[in-house]
């Protein structure tokens, strides 16, 4: 229940935030582009999925969305000092962005490195959390930095009506897909616990 309504509640910031679903949507893409990274992390180290993991990605997908934030914000900051030309909105903002975007994403990364590394007591605890973090934050900057800004040029060719319809759906088809999928893997043992 967590993570889903993280989701959400971010997803409703984004939009009070920017006063758009095609921005908030397109934001929001930082999240599945971390998870990559985070799930990956995970499998590499041979760690299950986790409540500590769970609280990781929630932690994740609040930095990657910031690092989406300060690269649109500045793109619309550009917009609005009169650069009209999309291409040149997302060049000039890119390389202006790049040393705050990885900045974020190294500090929250190193700070999380002597958690991900730590034999101690409450290391089972720390461990999940700290790789998800650490390798979701990885993708998540890379995939920002690329991905977002193309995502940005082709959003800018749609049109506001076909996200505003195209946002809700996508929303809830993500929420919920997600859920159903592991109701539907849970039941078969519950019915054998019984």
């Amino acid at each position: 229940i967590a993570v889903p309504a993280a989701l959400l509640l971010i997803f409703m910031l984004l939009f009070f935030t920017f006063h758009s679903f095609k921005q908030a949507f397109l934001i929001f893409t930082a999240i599945p582009l971390s998870a990559i990274g985070g799930v990956f992390a995970l499998y590499l180290r041979g760690m299950p999925f986790s409540i500590s993991a769970g609280v990781g990605f929630i932690a994740l997908f609040g930095v990657a969305v910031l690092n989406g934030i300060v690269l649109i914000g500045y793109f619309n900051q550009l917009q609005k000092e009169g650069i009209t030309d999309a291409v040149q909105r997302v060049l000039t903002g890119v390389k202006v962005r790049l040393r705050p975007v990885i900045m974020t994403a190294a500090v929250a990364s190193l700070g999380f490195l002597p958690m991900a590394l730590s034999h101690g007591a409450g290391a089972e605890v720390q461990k999940p959390l700290a790789t998800v973090v650490i390798g979701g934050l990885i993708s998540a900057t890379l995939l920002t930095l690329i991905v977002l800004p193309v995502l940005y040029l082709l959003f800018e060719k749609i049109k506001p009506s076909a996200i505003k319809a195209a946002a809700p759906l996508a929303l809830v088809f993500l929420l919920c897909g997600n859920t159903a999928r592991a109701q539907r893997r849970l039941r078969p043992m519950v019915e054998t616990i019984r």
